[in-house]
């Protein structure tokens, strides 16, 4: 930026410089011009031009003046003349010819005008006076002098280089956003190396305890006191298959969240009751919320709801959202209520809670994948992060909406609209 601003303070001067250097070689050959018209007389003027005669033959005659033998529009003419022969076309211009000493004087419109205000215009003055010729002497008169006013002289280099600025914008403009979009690409490296270490830690967590459960189960069906017993041998059986589950569940949810991300995930719509199926995983969940000492109500206000739903992921959707209620919220007070109401063609769910909320930023970026509000390194809260991005991903996919209403220590509320059928 600083080279393109050099450039361009470079490209100014040396228009300003040009534009000067032209102006000032038109006026001094408009003057020359002029004189050399003024000088051309009649052959009436000469013949009545008082003659001296001495020993060498000298000729006295009157003085070319400007201001008697030109008038206003023919003084303009041969300026723009010379300016179009200078490459200043269309310049405007203010002009005088005066004479020193006296009130002889002819001058353009707006001259007077520019001559009060000399800090914005630019002036050049060219005297008129024929060089002396020895073989002539002319009676003594007043010099001549031809002034120029150019206007708006910044105005005129800036339409002088225009190109120049509009390049020099251009190519500002484009290290500016090169910039930005390298920044931005270095700050969402940096998120993305965050994500990436942060769902390691939390797939270590959750794959490390059913590993270290399963290896004291298989430790223990070793036992020579657990083989005697066929009860004990069986107990450790279905621990090993139950921690087999947990764990196959957890690799699923990557390859479901793996599949949305390349929307290759199908979904097998059909007509279907969402209270039933509300209904259905609430039941599962009641016991969850009970042995937490919390209560979990239900209230269906929606006179329709029916709609074209996919069961299984439907389900995953409102046991995620139930889940996260009971994982954030307290113990002694956990109070979780989940309703329906009909909007319009749309069916409402809302699952509010009382737990610890979020603040603004958690709520921008909490359907993110593998995003996880930060709660220091305590892992209580266990999961991937993948829990809403899913959540989102399949009500897009049922061509709905999801949004959250949360403030911290205030709980949260998510509210789904899908269509009716």
């Amino acid at each position: 930026m600083y080279i393109q601003y050099s450039w361009y303070e470079s490209a100014e001067k040396e228009k300003v410089n040009l534009l000067r250097e032209n102006i000032t070689l038109a006026v001094f050959e408009a003057a020359d011009r002029l004189l050399q018209n003024a000088e051309v007389y009649s052959e009436k003027e000469l013949q009545s031009a008082p003659v001296l005669q001495d020993d060498e033959m000298k000729l006295v005659i009157l003085k070319p003046l400007v201001i008697q033998r030109f008038t206003k529009d023919q003084i303009r003419a041969v300026l723009r003349e010379s300016m179009k022969k200078h490459h200043l076309e269309g310049i405007p211009f203010e002009f005088a010819v005066f004479q020193n000493g006296s009130d002889n004087s002819i001058q353009s419109e707006q001259f007077r005008k520019l001559y009060d205000d000399s800090v914005h215009n630019i002036r050049f003055v060219a005297p008129l006076e024929s060089p002396a010729n020895p073989a002539v002497q002319s009676l003594p008169t007043p010099p001549e002098f031809l002034m120029v006013f150019v206007p708006d002289q910044d105005v005129i280099v800036m339409r002088e280089i225009s190109t120049i600025l509009i390049t020099t914008i251009l190519f500002t403009l484009i290290i500016m956003a090169a910039f930005f979009i390298t920044v931005m690409a270095l700050l969402r490296q940096k998120k993305l190396s965050e994500i990436k270490s942060d769902f390691i830690n939390n797939m270590t967590h959750e794959f490390k305890t059913p590993l270290a459960t399963i290896s004291l189960a298989v430790d223990s069906l070793g036992n020579e006191k657990v083989r005697q017993s066929p009860d004990k041998g069986q107990f450790f059986i279905q621990v090993i298959k139950e921690e087999n589950q947990r764990m196959n569940k957890q690799v699923e949810t990557i390859l479901q969240a793996s599949l949305l991300e390349r929307s290759e995930l199908k979904l097998n719509l059909s007509l279907t009751s969402a209270h039933a199926l509300i209904a259905t995983v609430i039941n599962n969940m009641q016991l969850q919320v009970e042995k937490r000492g919390g209560s979990l109500q239900v209230s269906f206000r929606a006179d329709h709801d029916e709609i074209l739903a996919d069961d299984v992921h439907f389900n995953n959707i409102i046991n995620n959202l139930l889940d996260n209620a009971i994982k954030y919220s307290k113990d002694e007070d956990m109070q979780i209520i989940v309703s329906t109401q009909n909007k319009g063609k749309k069916l409402e769910i809302v699952v509010a809670d009382n737990g610890i909320g979020m603040s603004r930023d958690t709520q921008k970026r909490i359907f993110e994948k593998f995003y996880r509000a930060h709660t220091g390194n305590i892992h209580n809260v266990k999961g991937f992060g993948l829990g809403l991005s899913y959540v989102k991903s399949i009500v897009e996919a049922h061509k709905g909406t999801i949004r959250v209403e949360s403030k911290p220590g205030q709980g949260s509320t998510f509210i789904l609209s899908l269509p009716t059928a």
